[in-house]
């Protein structure tokens, strides 16, 4: 749906839309641990099992806990995700914790509350909710929005005002033109292809609003601190849990610039005197568990110790230790009421004070930000999130800028709707062209590697900067492997039918045995010409591909192409997998994985497939023409197959 009728229409939209995204998240985990043994959904990487818990210390306000074992297997669990942890059945009890550091045999996780003791542990990466509510809570403020309500409906053209004579030394001129165009326009919208220099044109458009109170927004952390890192000469805060914030970066993170505030030292005072009555607390009273108050109200409790009665056969002696203990909770809750009330101000102090504000797309709904408004919201990655999610800064502030490429990865939705696949920045780009300007010039990839996504996906426009234009793999390795084709930077192996995929039983996925055999053959050559593990990137579509390859090579980085978006290597190998009879390519259908594929080799791109399989599909087939014209063709022969 590009444009709405009401506020009422759009909210309804989207409402439906979120809490069916809400219930496949979830669904997919808990239907998953319903499902599969805790070994089985270990195999899968989402769960671990029979750790040991050791407390490490304290962090800010959060405790930290170390999770070990022996031969710790492969999973998917990494810093910033949310685990339940249990005693080995999450269904029955579990805690909820974030994970603040992974290493080859342990798992460090945050907690604000103190975590269960058990003899062994059980972790699950889970989900968390609270995305989803902050959608909502944006949705049902709409009419308070400080961005124009029928922009956002699609029912008033923005404006678009170019300031002339605003230019940048450190950026092109298509990035100039774009920055005259985010100063006074209500908003617009980045469109970067690949190597184009997004961040860093979004980076320039921030610095010419310092002044204003600006907050900075992505979908992720990693794209949140590329923004910090670009930015951090200015007066900056950066909201977010500290577990999820690069550590080179904590040091701009709300919480510990609390920390370092003058006024903290107050805080430590009344923190000291609450553990001090805590610890008396526990010494020297009782606390009035149900069993012990027998029905007895806190008034009653301490009326009765004054009067030094017994009640209900429970002892005047208890009575009045209760009543110690109810006396001292209070004092207690009056302590953390000045604490709050303290730490609030220099929260307030901080924010006020900030040049610039960062968070993620949800962390600018958390309590901090909550009633903050704002002169200009930035958004980068704003093709790979959902509008709900966008929504949560953008009203915020009257203008918006959004960054990002709709011709590469969408958000990823687990409910299959693909009305959430289509994001603000799409449909904007749809109903408001004008608004948007697609930045021309790369300086990623050598040109050979750059004009057939140019072409196939943004109508030519990109252009290679002449610094990268002929980069080649013989610049950094003397002599390029000759079986991979030398220096010509794009080059297709075909597995011509003799490499079959397979499949797991019990999953949807698809691994190729032998082309990952192959794929290790491509990286041992490279290897032995010189080219260093850093260098080389495996990328496939298919996340039981990935483990299977990682299974086979060590060294070298291996992900899917999810895992690649906004990364680049100086040689990619493709691995498609898909080789089947029915020529059927399934995922690989989607053709902006293909582009981001594509578009992450800076001097050489492998790509390894089936070549009558894939080349039904006309994109796919004028790939395979393109690289017959500009590049390298080759057959897997007997000789290559007796080598792998």
């Amino acid at each position: 749906m590009e444009k709405f009728a009401s506020v009422e229409e759009y909210r309804n939209y989207f409402k439906e839309l979120i809490e069916e995204e809400r219930r496949a998240e979830k669904e997919f985990h808990l239907n998953e641990i319903k499902r599969l043994s805790g070994e089985e959904r270990q195999k899968r990487g989402r769960a671990i099992l029979g750790l040991k818990m050791r407390y490490v210390g304290e962090f800010l306000d959060y405790k930290i806990y170390r999770f070990n074992r022996n031969n710790m297997p492969e999973h998917q669990i990494k810093v910033g995700d949310i685990v339940l942890i249990s005693r080995g059945d999450p269904l029955k009890f579990n805690q909820e914790a974030t994970v603040s550091g992974v290493g080859r045999n342990f798992i460090e996780v945050m907690s604000k509350e103190p975590i269960f003791r058990s003899k062994l542990y059980r972790l699950d990466l889970f989900v968390n909710d609270i995305t989803f509510k902050r959608m909502e809570e944006a949705l049902e403020k709409l009419e308070e929005s400080r961005f124009p309500v029928e922009i956002l409906l699609g029912q008033r053209t923005p404006k678009i005002e170019a300031v002339e004579g605003v230019n940048s030394p450190h950026l092109n001129p298509s990035q100039n033109r774009v920055l005259q165009k985010c100063i006074k326009s209500e908003l617009f919208l980045i469109h970067g292809p690949p190597g184009t220099g997004k961040t860093t044109t979004l980076a320039e458009v921030i610095k010419q609003h310092i002044g204003k109170k600006l907050l900075v927004t992505a979908d992720s952390n990693v794209a949140v601190d590329n923004l910090v890192e670009k930015l951090k000469e200015f007066k900056i805060v950066r909201i977010g849990h500290p577990a999820r914030i690069e550590s080179h970066l904590t040091r701009y993170s709300l919480d510990v610039q609390v920390r370092r505030h003058p006024r903290y030292k107050e805080v430590e005072k009344i923190m000291k005197k609450i553990d001090d009555l805590k610890h008396l607390q526990e010494k020297r009273t009782k606390k009035p568990t149900p069993s012990r108050r027998r029905g007895m109200s806190d008034e009653q409790i301490l009326q009765l110790a004054k009067e030094g009665r017994s009640f209900r056969g429970v002892k005047g002696e208890w009575i009045k230790e209760m009543a110690e203990w109810i006396k001292i909770q209070q004092h207690i809750n009056k302590l953390y009421d000045q604490r709050n009330q303290i730490t609030g101000e220099i929260i307030g102090e901080i924010l006020t004070g900030a040049e610039i504000v960062f968070s993620t797309n949800s962390g600018a709904g958390s309590e901090f930000l909550a009633d903050r408004e704002f002169d200009v919201v930035f958004v980068d990655e704003g093709a790979q999130a959902m509008e709900p999610a966008v929504l949560i800064p953008a009203v915020k502030a009257p203008q918006l800028f959004l960054a990002g490429d709709h011709k590469q990865l969408p958000p990823t939705i687990l409910s299959g709707r693909r009305e959430l696949m289509e994001t603000l920045f799409e449909r904007f780009t749809k109903i408001y062209p004008n608004s948007a300007e697609t930045l021309e010039i790369q300086y990623r990839m050598n040109d050979t590697l750059n004009r057939f996504p140019s072409c196939e996906f943004y109508e030519c426009k990109v252009k290679s900067a002449d610094e990268v234009k002929n980069i080649k793999l013989s610049d950094i390795i003397p002599t390029p492997p000759a079986q991979l084709g030398g220096d010509t930077p794009i080059i297709f192996f075909d597995t011509m039918g003799k490499f079959l995929e397979t499949q797991k039983a019990d999953s949807p996925s698809r691994y190729n045995p032998k082309e990952g055999k192959f794929v290790r053959w491509c990286v041992n050559q490279l290897r032995e010409s010189g080219a260093e593990d850093g260098w080389i990137g495996v990328i496939t579509p298919y996340k039981d591909h990935e483990e299977y390859l990682k299974k086979l090579i060590e060294g070298v980085e291996i992900k899917s192409v999810d895992g690649f978006q906004g990364r680049e290597k100086e040689i990619i190998i493709l691995s498609l997998v898909r080789a089947n009879p029915q020529e059927e390519i399934g995922f690989l259908q989607d053709l902006r994985r293909l582009n981001v594929a594509i578009t992450r080799a800076k001097r050489k791109l492998i790509i390894v497939g089936d070549g009558k399989t894939i080349s039904p599909h006309p994109t796919y087939h004028r790939l395979l023409e393109y690289i017959r014209k500009n590049g390298k063709y080759f057959y897997i022969t007997p000789a290559i197959e007796r080598e792998i």
